[in-house]
C-alpha cells in the first residue's frame, strides 16, 4: 500500500464523517488517482488495517505526506522554499519561493502537459526532456509511445516531491532521469541524438542561463534536422514592463537554427 497523502479538502471531510457518526468513507488518499475505503473515527482514521491520526493544523495549498510517524507537508527549504501544491483536478503543481511553476488557473497541470506533448508527436521518438520537474512531460512522452525519454532534473528537492506525487511517472525501461544540470550536461551529449525536445524551465529571473543563445545553440546541436521543439515561455512581466519573453525567444531560436512559431504559452520550433 502507497503511504497516504493528505489535503485540507480530504482531511475535512474525514473529521466531518466522524463528528457525524458516517463510516465507513470513500475517499481519495492520493491526490484523486485512486478511491479508497476508510473507516473514521473521533480520534483517527483506519486504511487497510494501518491506523492514522488527524492533524492539529491542517493548512490550505498543503500537501501532507506520511513520513512513518506523523503527517509532515510536502516542502522542504535548502536555498528556496519548494512544496507541493494541490489543485482542484488533483494533479499537483508546485512552487519555488511561493513562484507556481505549472499553469492550474483553468486547466490541470497534467492535462496541460498533454497538450503540448501532442505538439511534438512523441511515438517512436528519443526525447531530450531538459527540466524534468514533476515529470508530467515525461509521463505523455510514455503513454504517446516515445521511444525514450532522456529526462534532467538539477534540484534534489524537486525529485523529492516527485517521489512524493502519484502522478509522477515510476522507473520505466524508456525512462532516463538523472539528477544533473541540463546546462552543463547537454554539452556532453552526442549531435543528432534526439528526435524533439521538451523545454520548460523555470522563469527568466531564476535560470536565465535556460533562456540564453549558448544553451540554444547546444540545443540545435543535439537535435536531428527536422526535430520539433517545445519551448514553454509563458508571458512574465508582460503588463507590468512590456516585456515579451516569446519573441525574445523566437530570435535567439532562429539565430541557433530553428524555424518558429507562437504556440498557446510557448514556442513551437523545428531544427532547420
Amino acid at each position: 500500500m502507497a503511504e497516504p497523502l493528505l489535503t485540507r479538502k480530504v482531511h475535512d471531510a474525514l473529521l466531518g464523517a466522524a463528528r457525524s457518526g458516517i463510516t465507513p468513507v470513500t475517499c481519495s488518499l492520493d491526490l484523486d488517482r485512486t478511491n479508497v475505503i476508510v473507516h473514521v473515527e473521533a480520534d483517527g482514521w483506519t486504511m487497510e488495517g494501518r491506523r492514522f491520526p488527524y492533524l492539529q493544523r491542517c493548512k490550505d495549498r498543503t500537501v501532507y505526506y506520511w513520513t512513518g510517524t506523523e503527517f509532515a507537508p510536502a516542502a522542504r527549504f535548502t536555498t528556496s522554499l519548494i512544496k507541493l501544491v494541490p489543485t482542484e483536478w488533483g494533479a499537483p503543481t508546485f512552487e519555488i519561493d511561493g513562484i507556481k511553476m505549472l499553469p492550474t488557473a483553468r486547466v490541470s497541470p497534467y492535462a496541460d502537459a498533454e497538450a503540448k506533448v501532442r505538439l511534438i508527436e512523441p511515438r517512436g521518438k528519443r526525447i531530450l526532456d531538459t527540466c524534468g520537474g514533476l515529470g508530467y512531460f515525461a509521463a505523455w512522452c510514455m503513454h504517446g509511445g516515445a521511444k525514450h525519454v532522456s529526462s534532467f532534473e538539477t534540484s534534489a528537492d524537486v525529485l523529492w516531491l516527485r517521489s512524493l506525487n502519484p502522478w509522477s511517472p515510476r522507473d520505466a525501461p524508456e525512462l532516463s532521469l538523472a539528477h544533473a544540470d541540463v546546462t552543463s550536461e547537454i554539452a556532453k551529449l552526442p549531435p543528432d541524438s534526439f528526435d524533439a525536445a521538451l523545454h520548460d524551465p523555470p522563469r527568466f529571473g531564476i535560470a536565465g542561463e535556460l533562456y540564453s543563445q549558448v544553451f540554444y545553440n547546444a540545443l540545435a546541436k543535439v537535435l536531428r534536422r527536422g526535430a520539433p521543439l517545445f519551448h514553454y515561455t509563458g508571458a512574465p512581466n508582460k503588463l507590468s514592463s512590456g516585456r515579451d519573453l516569446a519573441s525574445e525567444v523566437e530570435q535567439r531560436l532562429r539565430i541557433a537554427g530553428f524555424s518558429t512559431r507562437l504556440a498557446g504559452d510557448g514556442v513551437l520550433a523545428h531544427k532547420k
